[in-house]
């Protein structure tokens, strides 16, 4: 009876599936080895994308099923190299026990598996080089990522917005990936400025881009906005504490600035003044953002059916000292509550005067700060040196001391000086680029605050939380039977109020020095 054979084949990664042919190339030698034995090849197993130190392989599992199931004929199992087993002494050592418990017997074209006591030395000792290879392959690849990394590379997957290109002596380098890098960017500036007041606020920013990857359900989940927020290479630097490295300038393109990304580091732990929960929709935009003034809890609403269809509504459920409020369970109408709040909206114009003097005051402002970059500039080089000395100190003390806590502390040190320098720098190519002009920095500013109406009356939810943020400073309380109390105007609105503002009619953009033609 013709000996029955098994081929096992196993390659290390994915990409020598599908670039190469490990396997293939593999499986011809072992048939090669059987037909010259005169061995049948009944089956062959395959392991894919498996390093050599694992136990745990879906492949190898059904081999050893395969071979207790024949074990009446004693199969012979065949593999390329000892390497192809395992790269790790225990692991071979355990697989090759497993393999003759199931009934199979070990052969290769490379060595002669024996069971006498010479056959185990050279086993063992293949076995040891085999898994000294691995280890050593592991080091090298470690060291050469490392390095890549700290001069300035990326080497682990491109982020979202980023994608690996060819570039020029660079090699693989992260490049923009456009237009989500342009979303990305605009994300991470609007969670520094404000505009996304919590995390949910930029999700759904994302989620409502075209251009922003999602997953199969079409959402994006609220880990990769965390990831987002904090990672410092969408600022231009490569951090990888556990290797080492701190806040090294990568040589990619940066999506945002260094102090953008530090605002948005500060911002994560700040309080929403204009909260956002998972049922604020456009139906009812001032949902958590307007009070009850009896009470202080933020108004809910709902959609409620009537006789005549659905209708809408704020409500207040809160409680004062466990006792419900007064105003528990009345409704104040959509129209009524969100009407009143375009109304006081409305009123909320400066004076042609102030908004004269406003315009003329922040163009005096501009016209000084352009003529002072140069000044600016040669102050910060000053502090970067007092910097670098600052850091050459505390690495003198480093060497000078054998105390551990000490040099922990000297290396937080040096850790914030870094971080001083790295924003620093920043503010210097700053101070040497060129700057827009008023109108074109401003436009949009003096637009709103001439009038925050018409944002309001957008029909992007977007807009109108927007409107909340940047025009008052506190949440806004509602009295039920007489309406809004005195809101707390954020500081533009009360710098730019006129004491005689309800004589005078608001002054058109066009006209003023400088020009905001186009609003």
């Amino acid at each position: 009876m013709t000996q029955q054979a098994v081929i096992y084949c196993r390659v290390s990664s994915l990409k020598q599936v599908t670039e190469g042919h490990g396997l293939a190339s593999q499986e011809t030698r072992c048939r090669e080895y059987a037909k010259h034995k005169g061995y049948e090849v009944v089956e062959v197993f395959h392991d894919e994308g498996i390093t050599g130190k694992l136990l745990d392989r879906p492949n190898m599992k059904a081999m050893l099923i395969y071979l207790k199931q024949h074990r009446a004929t004693r199969p012979v199992v065949i593999i390329d190299d000892i390497s192809r087993l395992a790269r790790d002494i225990e692991t071979h050592l355990h697989l090759r026990a497993s393999i003759s418990a199931a009934g199979g017997k070990l052969e290769s074209p490379s060595i002669e598996f024996g069971d006498d006591s010479d056959s185990r030395l050279v086993e063992h000792l293949l076995a040891s080089v085999a898994a000294h290879q691995r280890e050593k392959n592991a080091e090298q690849v470690f060291n050469r990522m490392k390095a890549r990394m700290m001069n300035g590379y990326s080497v682990f997957n491109a982020p979202i917005g980023y994608r690996y290109d060819k570039v020029g002596k660079h090699g693989k380098l992260l490049v923009p990936d456009q237009p989500c890098a342009s979303v990305i960017a605009e994300g991470l500036e609007g969670f520094a400025s404000g505009r996304f007041e919590t995390q949910i606020e930029l999700m759904r920013f994302f989620e409502a881009s075209p251009h922003y990857p999602k997953d199969r359900f079409g959402t994006v989940h609220m880990q990769r906005i965390k990831e987002i927020l904090s990672r410092v290479l969408y600022a231009g630097y490569l951090d990888k504490p556990d290797w080492g490295i701190h806040l090294v300038k990568g040589h990619h393109e940066a999506l945002v600035s260094y102090e953008t990304w530090k605002k948005v580091q500060a911002r994560l732990n700040g309080q929403a003044k204009a909260p956002v929960r998972k049922d604020i929709n456009e139906d009812f935009p001032l949902r958590g953002f307007v009070t009850c003034a009896c009470c202080g809890s933020p108004l809910t609403a709902c959609w409620t059916r009537g006789g005549g269809g659905l209708y809408a509504y704020y409500l207040c459920y809160g409680k004062t000292s466990g006792v419900k409020c007064s105003q528990n369970g009345k409704s104040i109408p959509k129209d009524k509550l969100e009407g009143e709040f375009g109304a006081l909206l409305s009123e909320m114009k400066p004076s042609k005067e102030m908004f004269l003097l406003a315009a003329e005051i922040f163009t005096d402002l501009w016209n000084i700060k352009r003529d002072t970059a140069k000044q600016e500039a040669e102050t910060i080089r000053r502090n970067l040196l007092q910097i670098e000395r600052k850091t050459e100190q505390f690495l003198d003390r480093i060497a000078d001391t054998d105390n551990s806590i000490l040099i922990t502390a000297y290396e937080k040190k040096i850790r914030q000086l870094e971080e001083e320098k790295i924003a620093l720098d920043e503010k210097i190519a700053q101070c040497g680029r060129p700057l827009q002009s008023f109108d074109e920095t401003f436009r949009t500013a003096f637009s709103f605050l001439s009038n925050p109406y018409q944002l309001w009356v957008s029909s992007r939810l977007e807009h109108k939380r927007a409107v909340m943020k940047l025009a008052f400073s506190e949440r806004l309380r509602y009295c039920r039977n007489e309406g809004f109390r005195t809101p707390e105007k954020s500081l533009p609105f009360l710098l730019l109020e006129g004491s005689d503002e309800g004589k005078h009619e608001m002054v058109g953009l066009v006209g003023l020095e400088p020009t905001t033609k186009g609003l």
